[in-house]
């Protein structure tokens, strides 16, 4: 099996590799790293080599900054990548939260709807469009695995844009879950749920413990006010305030983050002391990635491969099973083919998927509860216009899409709106000429 990770100098790159030399059906693959900062790229890569020697594992990993070398005969492409400059700081990404920050909207990580999520999207979405048409030129029978946010947006666009099957995956149901499990004290393992909505909105319609229904300790926790300001067991953690609200509201857990949820309904807007207890996450993230490298460097001087661990990632699950044809379960982004039938038909969703040796299938979720579609509507109108802002080449599309926007319109008016959007389509001109 060949996999191909493109944007292997993120942080997916060393992780997804590791993961996928820890399953024993997987470890004679070829693992193609491909990415356009070269140093990076060396550094994954001899990192990853170290872990294959290290192991005596009958893998090959090779490296590229041209993806064309790479793609003939993939089986598998995962595309994890940053147009314009780093994912999470720096330029772009910071005047896509300073200018909005100037008209009163304060976003705490700007990856998926907002002005953020939909200048993202519009940047990076002529870049995979391309990636899309080498993968059907080189590696026709591959399957692609995206995990570049706005992550709805992006996989829509491709999904339409290419015959190339498609999944987009996150990790916001893998890890939602098990702080569920550590809120009413049970083992992991003795849960189970089903999930869907959409990506960074998608609902746990069913958590169970042992079979049985698990939202009556949810609710019970939520009702004791000592635990107001849940933190889970990390030093990183941050209020679970927004979330708790929201079910409270709406009767239902989110899956995202709070820093995340806080951003995609006008309901945290009015009183700052909801967003006033997130950090600025830029320098956090960037700090984070450098520690990344550093410690891959020292062990790849030691001769250390490390342990070979699983993630919680999906990707390398979804291989396992192509290369086994033993199903397995995951949360996955698709186009709507009747699977929600109370949100807008093709467009995209997260929902229950199994994988095997023929690919990926959807489940049929039916109607989520009615306020929870309401909920996700309000971002799929963003995620529709954008998609057609994309696909047609049409910039008044993605003004539509930004007038559309939930915590926009709760801030700024439709003239404010405007400026806005002239400023941040001024400062990322350069990277916006496939609009031209």
């Amino acid at each position: 099996m060949k996999t191909v990770i493109i944007g292997a100098g993120s942080a997916f790159g060393s992780k997804l590799s590791v993961d996928i030399l820890s399953r024993q059906p997987l470890q004679h693959s070829t693992i193609a790293l491909c990415d356009l900062d070269a140093t990076k790229l060396e550094q994954v890569r001899a990192y990853v080599q170290r872990v294959i020697d290290h192991h005596k594992l009958p893998a090959n990993v090779i490296a590229s900054t041209d993806r064309m070398t790479v793609l003939p005969d993939a089986d598998f492409v995962i595309i994890a990548i940053s147009v314009g400059g780093p994912a999470y700081h720096g330029q772009p990404y910071s005047a896509e939260l300073d200018i909005p920050a100037k008209y009163g909207i304060r976003q705490l990580v700007g990856d998926t709807v907002g002005p953020g999520g939909i200048f993202r999207g519009l940047r990076t979405a002529p870049v995979l469009l391309e990636i899309m048409r080498n993968v059907s030129q080189l590696a026709p029978r591959a399957m692609v695995l995206n995990y570049t946010n706005p992550m709805a947006i992006l996989t829509w666009v491709m999904s339409v844009a290419s015959p190339v099957p498609i999944v987009g995956l996150c990790h916001g149901v893998q890890g939602t879950s098990k702080m569920l499990a550590s809120i009413i004290g049970a083992p992991y393992a003795e849960t189970s749920f089903w999930v869907a909505g959409i990506n960074h909105m998608a609902w746990f319609l069913r958590f169970r413990h042992k079979g049985e229904d698990a939202y009556p300790l949810l609710w019970k926790f939520i009702a004791d006010p000592s635990n107001g300001e849940y933190r889970e067991a990390r030093k990183d953690s941050l209020p679970e305030t927004v979330r708790f609200e929201i079910m409270r509201r709406f009767g239902y857990f989110c899956t995202e983050s709070p820093m995340h949820c806080a951003e995609y309904m006008p309901y945290f807007r009015e009183k700052n002391r909801w967003l006033d207890a997130f950090p600025d996450l830029r320098h956090e993230v960037e700090k984070a990635r450098e520690r990344l490298f550093a410690e891959m460097g020292v062990k790849a001087s030691a001769g250390d491969g490390g342990e070979l661990v699983r993630t919680h990632e999906y990707a390398p699950g979804i291989m396992e099973a192509a290369a086994t044809d033993q199903p397995f379960r995951f949360n996955g982004n698709v186009m709507n083919d009747d699977l929600i039938s109370n949100l807008p038909h093709n467009c995209c969703v997260e929902v229950p998927c199994m994988a095997d040796r023929e690919g990926v299938h959807p489940c049929r979720v039916g109607d989520l509860p009615e306020q929870c579609a309401a909920l996700c509507r309000t971002n799929v109108n963003v995620q529709a216009l954008t998609a057609k802002a994309i696909l047609d080449r049409d910039r008044e599309a993605a003004f539509h899409a930004l007038l559309l926007d939930p915590i926009t319109a709760a801030t700024c008016s439709m003239d404010q709106i405007r400026s806005m959007f002239e400023e941040m389509w001024a400062a990322e001109a350069g990277l916006l000429d496939y609009y031209n």
